[in-house]
């Protein structure tokens, strides 16, 4: 039987933590290539560490880079670009991580041959998926976006610091940072924080009382009222001084803080990174699709609580495997919702990227504060919508 009074954690990093740091070049990567070609195939990962930033992966796109011919004139530096461009925009002006100023190595080199030939679309032959792996997608009522409270307040409070960092109402803050909210749930719903943590970067010689007094007040406008716990349970860099962060103090590699990326812990992952991969990979369109059809269920009033798992094998178009879990809190049963989702739309991989307008270079906000629960705008977060309920109701 699922407990009902429980207390539960979430964690979030900030976009200058130095593996949300890395995700986000992986990403910027990642669009500037499906600006060049829709069709184009990318798996780049990213290490970031003290003045230094080093790319890795495979990739393959139309008018900047064909195992034939190699690099097009021009996109090395297109690429070097892109990646500055990123740290700039993340705020990274130090002496130890300088955007302007680090050592900049790619290795990105050509798809192999013989992953192409499974997943490439030919003659009768539907394009196949990435890889194999499984992929899961939830979503729960605690929320107005369907996402565990846990997690969503872990990101708003570091999204609200990073917003205050930006927009200069405060002199002491920099880019890396991090976050933790515990909450107690009764008969199963979110009520009260009783812990909450804050560690984030600051200026030299930043006034401590001051900082710690601004985090507070975060706290204060973040979490609903009545929820904020006794003092003596907030923690706000409780090491004490933080001033060498970013990639100078850890480094940061891509898809390292998938946990982070999807639930907060709340459901399972299927143990695959996002960061840095071209929507023909499974492990990031599926599990955009799994949250897609989680979320439409729990929207249409189907469940409370529902989480998805689709697998898959490299080369084959056809999820292996589709499994529907509503925790008990479903009105129909999960067998149903197995046989109608499928009817509904294309699980191939080139079905999901139809269906939610993949081939674009939309990623690297993905990078940062959650891949889930997010507005969804325009072509930004379509896996957010929640145009499946009609159809959904009437196929039950």
């Amino acid at each position: 039987m699922a407990r009902s009074n429980y207390l539960f954690t979430s964690e979030s990093v900030s976009e200058g933590h130095p593996d949300k740091v890395s995700d986000q070049i992986s990403d910027a990567v990642v669009d500037l290539f499906l600006s060049k070609d829709p069709e184009a195939r990318v798996a780049c990962e990213a290490l970031t560490t003290t003045q230094r930033v080093v790319l890795a992966g495979e990739i393959r796109c139309k008018g900047v880079y064909d195992n034939k011919s190699g690099w097009a004139p021009g996109a090395l530096e297109e690429i070097e670009k892109a990646v500055r461009a990123t740290v700039k925009r993340i705020g990274y002006e130090q002496k130890g991580f300088h955007w302007e100023s680090f050592a900049f190595e790619n290795y990105l080199h050509g798809q192999s041959a013989h992953i192409a030939q499974g997943v490439d679309e030919s003659g009768n032959k539907d394009e196949g998926a990435g890889d194999q792996g499984i992929m899961f997608g939830f979503a729960c009522d605690e929320t107005p976006g369907l996402m565990p409270a846990t997690l969503y307040y872990s990101h708003r409070i570091l999204e609200r610091m990073a917003a205050d960092r930006h927009g200069r109402h405060v002199d002491f803050l920099e880019p890396d940072a991090k976050s933790q909210v515990t909450l107690a749930y009764e008969n199963g719903m979110p009520v009260r924080a009783t812990a909450l943590v804050v560690s984030t970067q600051h200026a030299v010689g930043a006034d401590q009382r001051k900082l710690r007094d601004y985090v507070k007040g975060v706290f204060a406008d973040v979490l609903p009222d009545g929820w904020l716990p006794a003092d003596e349970a907030t923690f706000v860099n409780p090491t004490g001084l933080f001033e060498i962060g970013g990639p100078d103090g850890d480094a940061g590699l891509t898809g390292r803080k998938i946990i982070v990326d999807t639930y907060g812990g709340a459901a399972p992952h299927g143990g695959g990174a996002f960061s840095g991969k071209d929507p023909t990979k499974v492990d990031r369109s599926a599990a955009y699709i799994s949250r897609y059809m989680a979320k439409n269920i729990v929207a249409a009033g189907l469940a409370k609580k529902c989480t998805i798992q689709l697998s898959y094998a490299i080369g084959i178009a056809e999820p292996l495997s589709l499994y529907v879990d509503t925790h008990g809190t479903g009105t129909v049963d999960e067998a149903r919702l197995e046989a109608v989702l499928p009817k509904l739309l294309r699980l191939t991989p080139k079905g999901i990227r139809t269906h939610l307008g993949l081939n674009k270079p939309i990623y690297q906000p993905t990078a940062s504060y959650g891949h889930f629960g997010r507005e969804a705008n325009g072509d930004f977060f379509s896996w957010e919508r929640t145009d499946l309920v009609d159809a959904l109701k009437q196929s039950i």
